[in-house]
């Protein structure tokens, strides 16, 4: 696909892709979208342990890098579905807290800026409080650890005992991180819909913004998940849907794609795939639709 080089408008539209094969193939995947960011797994989202980074990865990831030239910057690495660093077990935090370092040392090797993160869970067996405490020491750990990558917290749709449903509790894990220039938030507008913070109507969206502003900051907004969602305002389900198609609308989407406080980082879309051989397709659309909204 031809596509400009620059974003337009400073907007960085993009998907989660496929990394299949090597992470150096999603540079591919996501070009052949129209994608001016990306998202992808750095080794498998469900398996604890997963072969060591190879300094011949790095250089094909590097030679990706070059040839597509998406920024490195507005690449989103999506950490794995086991992670639980809220959990109150120390045995089960441990062996999360390996997996965590290892994708956070993972994004360093290659040069990555960003690294994403589902903030973590009580698991119903301690207090949000406590399992925020664990977060924030995790986050410390890592900084400690690893050098530069800054650890981007998701906003969660509050299924189960998940942390991160209400924007005060991602401000309470950035208050107990030491070096909080290495610490942002990812708005995925499914889950913050899910949990209660309206976004369909330009009084409600800019209602929802202002509450993030005074809560969150704005200043630690570093990406977007863009979904659409299937099921209702306050429903506390995590089920996304294409753009437009579900219980959010299109008309959301245009107030956040042309707001400009969402100049500058990766918006990435994780809407369902079309049936078939070709379902990614959809994402080429969908950015489409999204950048009309700019001109």
């Amino acid at each position: 696909i031809d596509y400009p080089m620059q974003a337009p408008h400073g907007r960085f539209l993009g998907a989660h892709v496929s990394a299949a094969g090597g992470v150096w193939n999603a540079f591919e995947n996501a070009h052949k979208l129209g994608c001016h960011s990306f998202a992808l797994f750095l080794k498998n989202q469900r398996r604890w342990d997963s072969p060591a980074l190879k300094p011949e990865d790095i250089e094909k990831f590097k030679a990706a890098h070059s040839q597509f030239s998406i920024p490195l910057n507005m690449i989103l690495p999506h950490g794995s579905y086991l992670i639980n660093l809220g959990n109150p077990d120390p045995a089960v935090r441990e062996k999360s807290y390996e997996a965590f370092r290892d994708d956070v040392g993972r994004c360093h090797a290659l040069g990555l800026d960003l690294y994403n993160i589902h903030p973590g869970s009580t698991v119903g067996k301690c207090s949000v409080k406590e399992s925020i405490e664990h977060i924030a020491k995790a986050i410390n750990s890592v900084h400690a650890e690893v050098p530069s990558v800054r650890i981007v917290l998701e906003t969660m749709a509050g299924q189960g005992n998940t942390i991160g449903n209400k924007f005060e509790d991602l401000r309470r894990i950035i208050d107990r991180v030491n070096d909080q220039s290495r610490v942002g938030v990812c708005i995925d507008t499914c889950h913050i819909f899910a949990a209660g913070y309206d976004i369909r109507t330009r009084k409600a969206y800019e209602k929802t913004m202002d509450e993030f502003e005074r809560t969150v900051g704005f200043k630690y907004l570093r990406a977007v998940h863009l979904n659409d969602s299937k099921t209702g305002l306050g429903s506390g389900k995590d089920r996304h849907e294409n753009i437009g198609k579900g219980a959010i609308g299109i008309n959301a989407f245009q107030f956040l794609v042309t707001d400009s406080r969402f100049k500058d980082i990766p918006i990435i879309l994780e809407t369902p795939l079309a049936d078939g051989p070709d379902g990614e397709l959809i994402y080429r659309d969908e950015i489409h639709t999204l950048y009309k909204f700019l001109t």
